[in-house]
């Protein structure tokens, strides 16, 4: 009897192990990729629970193209898509999108922008026509123009009164001596008055182009339909040449404090310097060293330290913001006026610590598990599973990558933990950034 429990006992155990294996599975179905005769990247799967189907389109045309004097041409563009056509304008775009019950949407972004379409199957023709209308014949309407531009600069005029807006802006504009990640995507007040839909117009000409793009498909459409309602419309966009100077972020050395003064109860604090790109070799170790340290929520150090040993703050996190270029290192919290100082201090000491002693058994595992077992989380709806394709093929990670993904992590051991914590953290030399009221604050 005891032999038939232990029996039982292993084969459920076993059976709860191909259950996991085969979830992880499915979490990432087939994925067909062609060049087209244009040059764009086509990438498709076949997801057929429910009656829909999902385009993103990525194209190269992120903020960090922005000329000088125009940061927020990219975004506006992106934004302008959507603003009138050559055949319609704004308000017949959204009466077509509500009658068929799908929505379109831009979004700029820092490296790229996407186009995305959510649209049931049996209106998927008329959504592509929409789809490729509001992308290839953009009018830029003056007064829409206009419109989103002040509109913009309201945003930017209210996110002055949030002290995280506040914090994050100054430790961009230290951080970043000069490059394309120094602005914000949106703009800023000062280049934004001067656009024109002329702006707009240029800036879609030179980046809008089918070979500097990567479209996604999922859902409810099998590849011969991709083949024969697809293809046809996406072909006939016609590529183009792109010719810019390489380019590159210059980075700020600390240390360096800024105390913004405000009437506030709460600092708001970010300390930080230069990070990684996405495509770094150690981008994995610097995952996982980063989750012990101050991304892995309750389970981190800089949270065990600062917020449940000391009570000193109700959120602190650490993360790396990688990018197609390198971006930065950031620890941001949140605390009492009067305990800014012994926050930071505890911060700096957790990033010595963590380059200066081995991680525990016990905090790696823990990493592992988490990051390993999260991970198709990243693909468990039509929407996340085609943004996820995109950045697969964006960085190049191919698309075995969710099969590689799990031993990625694993591989990664306590000795290149401490490696990479000593290579890429620098705690005596941060950008600190103070957002508070500095009396009582009283920082150094």
């Amino acid at each position: 009897m005891i032999r038939l429990l232990k029996i039982s006992a292993a084969v459920v155990f076993f059976l709860a192990g191909l259950a996991l294996a085969e979830r992880t599975l499915l979490a990432m179905p087939p994925v067909q990729r062609m060049t087209l005769s244009n040059q764009m990247v086509l990438l498709t799967s076949e997801e057929r629970s429910l009656p829909f189907v999902s385009l993103q389109l990525l194209i190269e045309g992120g903020s960090r193209k922005d000329s000088a004097g125009e940061e927020g041409a990219a975004y506006l563009t992106a934004k302008g898509l959507l603003l009138g056509t050559a055949k319609r304008g704004e308000k017949a775009i959204n009466e077509e999108l509500d009658f068929m019950g799908a929505s379109l949407s831009s979004s700029p972004g820092r490296d790229y922008a996407t186009l995305n379409l959510r649209v049931l199957k049996k209106d998927l023709e008329k959504g592509l026509d929409l789809f490729m209308e509001v992308l290839t014949q953009p009018a830029f309407p003056q007064e829409e123009v206009k419109r989103e531009i002040q509109n913009t600069l309201a945003a930017i005029q209210s996110a002055e009164d949030q002290p995280e807006d506040v914090a994050e802006k100054a430790f961009r504009e230290n951080l970043f001596l000069s490059g394309p990640y120094r602005h914000p995507v949106e703009g800023t007040k000062k280049s934004l008055p001067s656009m024109t839909r002329e702006t707009l117009e240029r800036f879609y000409k030179k980046y809008y182009h089918p070979d500097h793009s990567i479209l996604a498909v999922v859902g409810d459409i099998t590849q011969e339909e991709v083949k024969a309602k697809l293809l046809p419309r996406l072909e006939k966009w016609p590529k183009g040449k792109i010719s810019d100077a390489p380019v590159q972020n210059v980075f700020a050395k600390g240390p360096k404090t800024v105390k913004i003064d405000r009437r506030l109860t709460q600092a708001n604090i970010i300390l930080g310097h230069a990070g990684v790109s996405r495509e770094n070799p150690d981008y994995y170790a610097l995952t996982m060293m980063n989750y012990i340290l101050g991304g892995g929520g309750f389970s981190s150090r800089l949270m065990e330290e600062i917020r449940n040993k000391k009570g000193l703050a109700y959120s602190v996190h650490s993360f790396f913001d990688p990018g197609k270029l390198p971006g930065s290192f950031q620890v941001a919290l949140q605390t009492k006026n009067v305990s800014a100082r012994e926050a930071i201090s505890i911060a700096r000491e957790q990033m010595k610590r963590i380059q200066t002693e081995p991680v525990s058994e016990k905090e790696i595992e823990g990493a592992r598990k988490y990051l390993i077992g999260s991970f198709p989380m990243r693909m468990d709806t039509q929407g996340k599973l085609v943004n996820f394709l995109l950045q697969m093929e964006y960085y190049g990670l191919g698309l075995d990558y969710p099969e590689k993904y799990s031993r990625l992590i694993q591989s990664v051991t306590r000795e290149e933990l401490l490696r990479v914590a000593r290579k890429y953290l620098y705690p005596e030399n941060c950008i600190l950034v103070v957002v508070a009221n500095q009396k009582m604050a009283d920082i150094e």
